[in-house]
C-alpha cells in the first residue's frame, strides 16, 4: 500500500534524518529516531528510511510590511492625519502600477499617550499595510514611492522574498527526498544482507516555514533608492518510506 499526506509549501534548509528499522529472521538491527514509527507485525522484514530533497530557486515576489505613524494631540486629529497619509501612498502605489489585490490593510492602531503623572499628552495612530510587488525590478521604486508619499512618518517594518510557483520545486525536492530515501534503503539492505524488496508506504514529512523577514529602517534614515538583493531561497521535501526486505 502507498499513503501521501498533504504538500508541504515553502520551507528552509534542514538537515537530513534517518530511521533504520531492520528485523530479520533471529535477531534485529535497528538505530531509532522518534520522528517515525517502527516496523509493522505484519512483515517481519523491513528497513523504514526518511529521506530528504532540496533544489533552489531563484525569489520573484517581493512584500514590504509598511507602516503610517502618526502622533497628534487628540484622537481624531492622529487617526485623520494617519488616514490621509497612508491614503496618498495607497493612491502613489495604484498610480505607479502596483494592482489594487497586491496591496491589503494588515493593522490599525490607536493609542494614548502618557506624560507625567500619568496624564495623557497626545494619541499615537498607525495604519500598517502589505505590498506585494511582483516585479523585483521595480522594487525599489516602489519603496521609494512610498517613501515619498508617507513622507516623515513613513515605517518599512520589513520586506520578505519568495517564490510565487514553487510547485516545480516541490516536483524536483520530492523527487530528489524519494531517491535519497531509497539509496538509504538499498545501503541498509545490504548491510543486512538482504536484497530491498517491494515498498510498503511513503508519507510526506512537513518542512519549515516561509522565509524570515528583514527588518528595514525607519524612513527617515533610508535613502531613495534602496538595494535590494533577493538571492536564492531552498525548497526543501522529506519522504518517509518502509521497504520489504527480501
Amino acid at each position: 500500500m502507498m499513503a501521501a499526506t498533504a504538500s508541504p509549501r515553502r520551507a528552509v534548509v534542514g538537515a537530513a534524518a534517518v530511521l533504520i528499522t531492520v528485523t530479520v529472521a533471529g535477531g534485529s538491527l535497528a538505530g531509532c529516531d522518534s520522528q517515525a514509527g517502527s516496523a509493522t507485525s505484519s512483515s517481519p522484514r523491513q528497513v523504514t528510511v526518511i529521506g530528504s530533497g532540496q533544489v533552489q530557486g531563484a525569489p520573484d515576489t517581493l512584500t514590504a510590511q509598511v507602516g503610517i505613524e502618526v502622533v497628534a494631540p487628540d484622537a481624531t486629529a492622529a487617526m485623520n492625519q494617519t488616514s490621509d497619509r497612508q491614503r496618498a501612498v495607497i493612491d502613489s502605489l495604484t498610480a505607479g502600477g502596483t494592482d489594487a489585490k497586491d496591496i491589503s490593510t494588515t493593522g490599525v492602531n490607536l493609542q494614548p499617550q502618557y506624560g507625567e503623572n500619568s496624564t495623557v499628552t497626545g494619541y499615537r495612530a498607525a495604519n500598517t499595510i502589505s505590498v506585494r510587488v511582483r516585479d523585483l525590478d521595480a522594487a525599489p521604486g516602489t519603496l521609494a514611492t512610498i517613501i515619498d508619499a508617507g513622507g516623515d512618518a513613513t515605517r518599512i517594518n520589513s520586506v520578505s522574498f519568495s517564490i510565487e510557483d514553487d510547485s516545480k520545486l516541490l516536483s524536483d525536492a520530492r523527487t530528489k527526498a524519494f531517491e535519497d530515501a531509497k539509496g538509504r534503503a538499498q545501503q541498509y539492505a545490504e548491510l543486512s544482507e538482504l536484497s530491498l524488496g517491494t515498498i510498503i508506504s511513503i508519507s510526506e514529512t512537513p518542512g519549515g516555514g516561509p522565509p524570515m523577514p528583514v527588518p528595514m529602517p525607519r524612513a527617515d534614515a533610508m535613502a531613495a533608492a534602496v538595494p535590494l538583493e533577493p538571492g536564492e531561497q531552498t525548497v526543501s521535501f522529506s519522504v518517509t518510506a518502509i521497504w520489504e526486505l527480501t
